[in-house]
């Protein structure tokens, strides 16, 4: 896929945005919506069942921090390691929607919201 195009389904349901992830440009992972085998991700799978695009979709929890299955502790190693601000994405999808977000992540060349 090319950089420069916006691909809004690219945005995972933890507010990642795969299109600029170096495994999905290697094309070494599909991308959130597209792994089958991240059976592991407990908030992929709420967002399936629930049918959401993302956590911004979420009624349950305004603020994504506040649920156990998008803070626990294999996250918050993920977004040190990252230095990402993942729920900063959420905040940002739910203020600008997720094609405004995915164009955002794309032209930064960015996966996620820094801290």
């Amino acid at each position: 896929m090319e950089t420069s195009t916006i691909h809004p389904e690219l945005v995972a349901f933890c507010g990642l945005y795969c299109g600029e992830c170096g495994k999905f440009k290697n094309q070494k992972c599909p991308g959130c919506a597209g792994n089958e085998k991240a059976t592991w991700c407990g908030i992929r799978r709420c967002n399936l069942e629930h049918k959401y695009t993302s956590c911004a979709d979420c009624q349950e929890f305004s603020d994504p921090m506040a649920c156990g299955k998008y803070n626990n502790f294999i996250s918050r190693v993920i977004g040190f390691v990252l230095r990402s601000n993942r729920a900063g994405g959420i905040e940002r999808i739910k203020a600008v929607g997720r094609e405004k977000y995915a164009a955002e992540m794309a032209s930064l060349g960015r996966q996620s919201v820094k801290r």
